[in-house]
C-alpha cells in the first residue's frame, strides 16, 4: 500500500469529509494500471480538496472485484473510494460467485476519464488496413489477443467481430504487456490494445496501427483513422474508468466528493497528466450520470459476451 499526497489533517481551505485520518482509494490493478495512474494523479490534489491525506491501495485480481469487495463492506462514511472501470461492469458475466452485488452495495460518485483502444497487427503482417482483415478473414480466421477474460481488449475484438460478420479466435493472456508480447512475436494475428499500452511498439516500428474504436481520430495517432470512418461505426469501444463508494454513503458526501473530483479535473496540470497517460479526463459527470452510464454499459456488454458465448469461470 502506497500512500499519495499526505498533507496535514486541517487545511485552511477544505472541509475535511468523514472522521477517518484519511481517504482511501482502492485500485483493482497494479501499478502502472490506468486506474492505479488515476488514483495516483487524483491522490495530492483530492487531499487538497478534501482535507485529509489520500492513500491508494492496490489489490489486484479477480477482475478487479477483490478490490471492490473490500469498498463495499467498508463503513459508508465517504472515506473509503474504489476505482470502477469497464471491466467491472463484465464481471458478473464471467465470475461466478461475485463478492458483492454492484447494484445493491455500490454507489456512482463520477466518472473520471476514458481511454482508446487501437486495432494492431505485427509491422510486417501481410494485413495492411481493415479492408484487408475483412478480406482475408472470411477464408482464414484470425486470432486475437486480449489482457484476459472479459477485458476492454477481448471486448473491442468481440464487438468487432459480431459487426463485422468475422469470426475471430480469442487467446487470452496475463496482462496487456504478455498480450502484446505474443503479438509482436507472431503467436496471434492481431490485438484491440489501449492507446497508452501500443503506442511504445507503434513507435517504434513493431506493430502497424489499422483503426482506433474512438469517435473521432486521437491526437497521439492523427493518421490512424477511426473504425466510424470506415464504416464501422457500431463497433466503436471506449474503456472507461470512474469512482465509486459503499452503499450507505450519505448523499451529501458523495456530491461533495464528486464536486472535489470535478475541481480536480478542472486543473489543467491534472488534465494534462492523465492525457499524457493516454486518458482523456471527463469535464462533466456526476453520481446520478455515472450511475446511468453504468446501467447502459451492463446492458451492452452482457449482450455482447452471451452473444460471443463467454461462460462464467
Amino acid at each position: 500500500m502506497l500512500i499519495s499526497g499526505l498533507l496535514p489533517f486541517a487545511l485552511a481551505n477544505a472541509q475535511p469529509v468523514g472522521g477517518a485520518a484519511h481517504i482511501t482509494i482502492v485500485v483493482g490493478g497494479p501499478a502502472g494500471t490506468p486506474g492505479d495512474t488515476i488514483a495516483r494523479t487524483l491522490g495530492e490534489p483530492l487531499s487538497r480538496e478534501l482535507g485529509r491525506p489520500v492513500v491508494v491501495e492496490n489489490r489486484p485480481g479477480a477482475a478487479g472485484t477483490l478490490a471492490l469487495a473490500a469498498v463495499s463492506r467498508a463503513a459508508p462514511d465517504g472515506n473509503t473510494l474504489g476505482t470502477f472501470a469497464l471491466q467491472s461492469v463484465v464481471a458478473p458475466n464471467i465470475i461466478r460467485t461475485m463478492p458483492y452485488d454492484t447494484a445493491r452495495d455500490l454507489l456512482a460518485v463520477r466518472q473520471i476519464s476514458t481511454v482508446t483502444n487501437v486495432l494492431v497487427v505485427r509491422a510486417d503482417s501481410p494485413i495492411r488496413d481493415v479492408a484487408a482483415l475483412l478480406r482475408d478473414g472470411r477464408t482464414a480466421r484470425f486470432t486475437f489477443a486480449s489482457a484476459g477474460l472479459g477485458t476492454p481488449s477481448q471486448l473491442a475484438a468481440e464487438l468487432f467481430g459480431q459487426e463485422v460478420k468475422l469470426a475471430l479466435q480469442h487467446v487470452p493472456f496475463n496482462g496487456p504487456i504478455a498480450a502484446l508480447a505474443a503479438l509482436v512475436g507472431g503467436h496471434v494475428d492481431m490485438m484491440f490494445a489501449t492507446t497508452p499500452a501500443a503506442l511504445p511498439l507503434i513507435k517504434e516500428g513493431r506493430l502497424r496501427p489499422l483503426a482506433v474504436t474512438a469517435g473521432l481520430r486521437i491526437a497521439t495517432l492523427p493518421e490512424v483513422p477511426t473504425l466510424a470512418e470506415l464504416g464501422h461505426a457500431q463497433a466503436s469501444l471506449r474503456d472507461w474508468h470512474g469512482i465509486v463508494a459503499p452503499a450507505g454513503t450519505p448523499p451529501e458526501r458523495i456530491d461533495q466528493v464528486a464536486a472535489a473530483i470535478g475541481r480536480v479535473l478542472a486543473s489543467d496540470s491534472v488534465r494534462q497528466r492523465l492525457q499524457a497517460s493516454g486518458l482523456d479526463p471527463l469535464p462533466e459527470s456526476g453520481p446520478s450520470e455515472f450511475r446511468r452510464f453504468i446501467e447502459a454499459e451492463s446492458d451492452r456488454w452482457t449482450a455482447v459476451l452471451r452473444r460471443a458465448g463467454v461462460t462464467m469461470q
